[in-house]
C-alpha cells in the first residue's frame, strides 16, 4: 500500500470497511494483487495505475483493494487459484474482479494500459447488465476453489510407506531433474531446493550417486551462473533461461535462506570450498543488504532501479575492462563480450568453469588466479555501488526470517562459524520478543516498529521448525519449548481433523470465501509439509507419538498426490524418506556436550534428531543420562539405545 500511495486510483485495504463499500454501493471489488520487487507490477502501476483517466474508470465503477501477496498470502492463494482454474496460469501482477462479498468472476494478470481500459469497461458493463451471469460464474468459480481441498486422498488409515515406495518417488524425480545443466528440466529455471534437498537425502539413505550427482551439479551450475551474484553474493529468484544464465533480478530473502542451508548441507557432505565460499558471501550479502536495526532481516530487494531492470548488476565491456584489465583474463572468465550477452550490449556476468578449473586451462596456479579474481570482484563492486542501488522491501516477514534462523543454523555446523550461531539467536530473540504471544500466538509482519496482521500456518511451520534447529545446534531448551508451544497452537487454531491437514489460516482469523489448505512443495515448501516434518522431530523430542501420528496422517492424507508428482511436492518425498528409513535419537550428555556436538554435526545427519544438555536432563528422552565427570553419546532408535560412547567418531559408526 505504502508504495502505491501516491496513485490516483483510491486503493484500499482488505478489510470490513473495504467490502461493506462495495456491498452498500453495489459494485465490483477489483483486487489488485503483487509485492515490491515484482518487475511487470511495477510496469503496470507506471503505465495504468499513475495515469488519471485509467484512475477515474477504476474509482469510479469498482472498490479498488491494494494487496501484497507477502503480507496476505491467505488473499493470493485463493485469487491465484481462480486465475488457474480460468486461464490455466497465473503471475504477478494478479488481478481479480469479485462480487463485494469477495467471490471471484473474472481473474488476470498484467494488461497493457489500452488493454487493461478495454476490460475495465467490459467488466463494469457485465457487473450492471449480466448480473446473473456474473453471479453464476462467481458461484461456479468459488466451489472450484473450494472443491481443490477434496483432492487431497483423505483417510484415516496411516500408510506405512515402504523403501519401495520411497525409491520409486525418487526415480520420478530424477526423470524430471536437467543432468546436464542442473535443476528440473526446461526454463525458466527457479531454485527448489526442496528437490535438491530431497536428492541429498536419497544418496545419504541409499548411497545412489546419481542422486548426489544431479544435486551437486544443480549446485555447481547455480553457484557460477548469472542467477548468482558473483559480486556481492546472493541469488536472484529464478533464471529465464535452462542454463542459469539470464537472471529474473529481484534477490528474496526466502530463497537465499534456503540456499545457504542447501549449500552447507552439500559442504557437510563434500568439503568442497565452492560451497563455503558460497554460503559464506551469501550471508555477507544479506547482512549488507537485508538486515534491519532492529534484528531481523527484510524481504527482498527490487529488480528494478530508475536505470531499468538488471541494469544495476551488469557491465559494458569497455567499463567492466576498465577494473578488470585489458588483458582479457577475467572479462573471458565472466564472458564478457563487445556486443554483451544480455540485452542492449550489457554483460551479465557469469562463469563456465570453476576458479579453480579456469586456473588450469590459463596455466595458473589456482592460488595465483583466485587471489587476482577476489581482488578485481571487490573492486567491481565498490565502482557498482556507485550506481542508483535496487530499493529494499523493508518488511520484516516471521516465515522468512525463520528461515534465516534455520539458515545460520546449518551454515554454523557445517563451517563452525560461531558468529552464525550468534545471528541465529539474535534473529530468534526478535521473533520472540516482537512477533510472539504468550500463548504460542504468532504475527506475520513487522514494519517500522508495529505489527498488524496475524500469523499463517507457514509462519507458525517454519518459527517452529527453525526454533527446533536453533536448539538442536545449541542445546538451549528455551527455543524447543517455545517450538512445542508453537506446535500446540498451531493444532489447535489451524488443524483439519477431517482431513488430517493444516488450514492455511486459522479457525477464527478467516473472513475469506475458503480456508485453503497448502501442501505443493515449490521456490517454497508447503506449510504443510513443513509443519509434518516439524512434528516428526517434535515426537521424539518430546516422546510423543500424538504428534507422529499427525504426522503421519499428513503424509498418509497427501500420498497419493505426492506419488502422482513426486517433483513437486519434494518435502514430502523428504519425510517419506525419513518414515521408510528410519531415524536415530542421538543424545550428547556431559560438560563436554557443545563441543562434541559441534564435532558431531560437521557431518551431514538428516535422520538424526539431536538433542543434549551440559547438565540437566530437561526432556523425556534425557532422564538418567548424565555421568559425572564424563561426555556421552547415545545413539537410539525405535525407543532402543546402543552402547554410550565418549568419541564421536564411535557414535557416528552407530549411525551407520
Amino acid at each position: 500500500m505504502q508504495e502505491h500511495a501516491d496513485n490516483p486510483v483510491d486503493w484500499h485495504e482488505w478489510n470490513d470497511e473495504a467490502l461493506n463499500i462495495a456491498k452498500k454501493e453495489n459494485k465490483p471489488l477489483l483486487v489488485s494483487i503483487g509485492y515490491a520487487s515484482c518487475h511487470w507490477c511495477h510496469v503496470m502501476e507506471k503505465e495504468s495505475f499513475m495515469d488519471t483517466a485509467v484512475a477515474r474508470i477504476m474509482n469510479e465503477n469498482f472498490v479498488c483493494i491494494k494487496v501484497d501477496r507477502e503480507e496476505r498470502p491467505d488473499i493470493d492463494n485463493i485469487y491465484m487459484y481462480a486465475c488457474q482454474l480460468i486461464s490455466g496460469g497465473g503471475g504477478w501482477p494478479l488481478n481479480a474482479f469479485a462480487l463485494p462479498d469477495g467471490k471471484p468472476f473474472f481473474v488476470g494478470t498484467y494488461y497493457s494500459k489500452s488493454g487493461w481500459i478495454s476490460l475495465l469497461k467490459d467488466i463494469s458493463k457485465a457487473f450492471r447488465e449480466k448480473h446473473d451471469l456474473v453471479v453464476k460464474q462467481a458461484d461456479g468459480l468459488t466451489k472450484g476453489i473450494a472443491d481443490e481441498e477434496l483432492s487431497f486422498g483423505k483417510t484415516d488409515s496411516l500408510v506405512m510407506v515402504s523403501k519401495s515406495v520411497y525409491q520409486n518417488l525418487f526415480d520420478s524425480v530424477y526423470l524430471k531433474t536437467d543432468t546436464v545443466n542442473g535443476g528440473l528440466k526446461g526454463s525458466p529455471k527457479f531454485p527448489m531446493t526442496a528437490v535438491t534437498e530431497f536428492l541429498l537425502q536419497h544418496y545419504y539413505f541409499t548411497g545412489n550417486k546419481k542422486a548426489l550427482t544431479a544435486a551437486l551439479t544443480t549446485l555447481d551450475k547455480m553457484a557460477l551462473g548469472g542467477i548468482y551474484d558473483h559480486l556481492d553474493g546472493g541469488f536472484a529468484r529464478y533464471a529465464t533461461d535452462n542454463e542459469w544464465r539470464i537472471p529474473h533480478f529481484e534477490k528474496m530473502l526466502y530463497d537465499n535462506a534456503q540456499l545457504i542451508s542447501l549449500y552447507a548441507h552439500a559442504y557437510q557432505i563434500t568439503k568442497n570450498d565452492l560451497y563455503k565460499t558460497i554460503i559464506t558471501e551469501t550471508i555477507s550479502f544479506v547482512e549488507r543488504n537485508l538486515s534491519s536495526p532492529y534484528g531481523g532481516y527484510y524481504s527482498s530487494l527490487n529488480a528494478d532501479t530508475e536505470d531499468g531492470e538488471g541494469e544495476f548488476y551488469t557491465w559494458k565491456e569497455p567499463d567492466f575492462k576498465k577494473i578488470a584489465g585489458t588483458d582479457n583474463l577475467l572479462a573471458e572468465y565472466f564472458n564478457v563480450s563487445p556486443t554483451g550477452n544480455w540485452n542492449k550490449g550489457n554483460n551479465i556476468l557469469f562463469a563456465n568453469y570453476s576458479p579453480e578449473e579456469f586456473a588450469a586451462l590459463k596455466n595458473q596456479t589456482p592460488d595465483q588466479f583466485i587471489s587476482l579474481l577476489n581482488k578485481t570482484k571487490k573492486v567491481l563492486l565498490e565502482e557498482r555501488n556507485k550506481r542508483k542501488r535496487p530499493a529494499a522491501d523493508t518488511k520484516i516477514l516471521t516465515g522468512w526470517n525463520a528461515m534465516m534462523i534455520k539458515a545460520y543454523s546449518d551454515a554454523y555446523i557445517a563451517t563452525g562459524t560461531e558468529d552464525y550461531l550468534a545471528k541465529a539467536i539474535i534473529i530468534a530473540k526478535f521473533l520472540e520478543k516482537n512477533l510472539l504471544g504468550n500463548d504460542g500466538s504468532l504475527r506475520r509482519n513487522f514494519k517500522d516498529g508495529k505489527t498488524s496482521i496475524n500469523g499463517f500456518l507457514d509462519d507458525y511451520a517454519w518459527t517452529a521448525y527453525a526454533f527446533i534447529k536453533l536448539y538442536s545446534v545449541s542445546f538451549d531448551t528455551n527455543w524447543v519449548t517455545l517450538a512445542k508451544q508453537i506446535t500446540e497452537h498451531a493444532i489447535k487454531n489451524f488443524y483439519g481433523k477431517d482431513a488430517g491437514l493444516f488450514y492455511y489460516t486459522a479457525a477464527n482469523d478467516s473472513k475469506l470465501i475458503v480456508r485453503k489448505m497448502e501442501i505443493n512443495d515449490e521456490a517454497i515448501p508447503s506449510s504443510n509439509s513443513i509443519m509434518a516434518n516439524l512434528l516428526y522431530s517434535l515426537g521424539v523430542i518430546y516422546d510423543d507419538s500424538s504428534y507422529n501420528n499427525i504426522s503421519k496422517r499428513m503424509l498418509s492424507s497427501t500420498l497419493s498426490q505426492v506419488e502422482l508428482f513426486p517433483v513437486y511436492h519434494a518435502q514430502w518425498c523428504s519425510l517419506a524418506g525419513l518414515f521408510s528409513q528410519g531415524s536415530y535419537e542421538v543424545m550428547v550428555m556431559g560438560k563436554d556436550a557443545i563441543a562434541k556436538n559441534k564435532e558431531l554435526q560437521k557431518k551431514y545427519l538428516p535422520d538424526c534428531v539431536i538433542m543434549g544438555e551440559t547438565d540437566k536432563e530437561d526432556l523425556p528422552l534425557l532422564e538418567n543420562k548424565l555421568t559425572e565427570n564424563k561426555t556421552l553419546i547415545y545413539v537410539c532408535t525405535n525407543k532402543v539405545c546402543k552402547k554410550p560412547v565418549e568419541n564421536v567418531s564411535e557414535a557416528l559408526a552407530q549411525v551407520k
